[in-house]
């Protein structure tokens, strides 16, 4: 009976290491899902419309997913993050405003290098999509200015993790800086008419470098416990500029955004099929 028992112990002890090791090849499957939203101020210039700057309140929203994928021994992340933003405008002389909108959506990989227990640093690069556009309230003749643009861009993180008594917080430093890629422009002079009904559309595409679209994201986030949630704070400080076909542009965006944050853990159903399941990511 005893040796049966402890059969049985053995048998049990080593279903749960091999349920524990399973696991963790499968870290894949854990998901943190992040929706912010916030409001600051922005700083804008588009001399296709008017040399003057423009500036005013930006409101925008944020969704983030993050994942762990199978990549070098499960050592790369996958980022998805979407943001949209709207503003209003006015310029110096307060007898203009402008409003402006810009759609944004970068995916890529990081690796992760595990410093410590509490640290890691990320590497890696993305895909980074840009649509909007920029409308003048007192233009008669070309009174608005599409924007559109897509860029390779590098991508490193900081990552610390600390406790404040037994509250454990997440805090995140990102940087995300366009290396090459294409943008749209109208020449000096040249309305959409001419691009979009006569044809004459020489030169709009323009391919970027870090000369003619010297831009950066930075992001700083802090995730903490509050009752049974992670609550998310951001602030976005977004510089997206360019100078080309004689032609500059510029935004300057400083956000403070707040939202929540969701932990997932992706299952699967008999047919193979995935199913997201909330679970506690401690």
């Amino acid at each position: 009976m005893r040796k049966t028992a402890a059969l049985l112990a053995i048998l049990i002890g080593m279903s749960g290491i091999i349920s524990a090791q399973s696991d963790s090849l499968q870290a894949n499957r854990y998901i943190t899902r992040a929706t912010t939203l916030g409001v600051g101020y922005t700083n804008i210039l588009d001399t296709y419309l008017s040399p003057q700057e423009y500036k005013g309140i930006e409101g925008r929203v944020a969704r983030e997913t993050m994942r762990m994928t199978k990549l070098f021994n499960g050592n790369v992340s996958l980022q998805n993050f979407f943001q949209a933003n709207l503003s209003y405008t006015h310029n110096n002389p307060d007898n203009n405003n402008t409003f402006a909108g810009l759609v944004n959506w970068n995916y890529g990989l990081h690796y992760q290098f595990h410093i410590n227990d509490h640290l890691k640093l990320l590497a890696g690069g993305l895909g980074d999509f840009n649509g909007g556009f920029v409308y003048n309230l007192q233009n008669s003749n070309n009174p608005a200015s599409a924007k559109a643009y897509a860029n390779i861009a590098a991508s490193g993180m900081i990552i610390y993790r600390f406790k404040i008594k037994n509250y454990q917080l997440v805090a995140r430093y990102q940087a995300n800086l366009p290396v090459a890629g294409v943008l749209f422009s109208p020449n000096y002079g040249q309305s959409y008419y001419e691009i979009f009904t006569l044809g004459n559309s020489d030169g709009v595409v323009k391919f970027t470098t870090l000369k003619n679209q010297p831009s950066v994201r930075q992001l700083f986030s802090l995730d903490f416990p509050v009752g049974c949630s992670k609550l998310r704070l951001n602030y976005l400080w977004d510089i997206q500029q360019s100078k080309v076909n004689q032609l500059k542009t510029h935004t300057y965006s400083h956000i403070f955004m707040v939202g929540f944050v969701r932990d997932l853990y992706l299952v699967k159903n008999k047919k193979g099929n995935p199913l997201p399941a909330n679970v506690r990511a401690y």
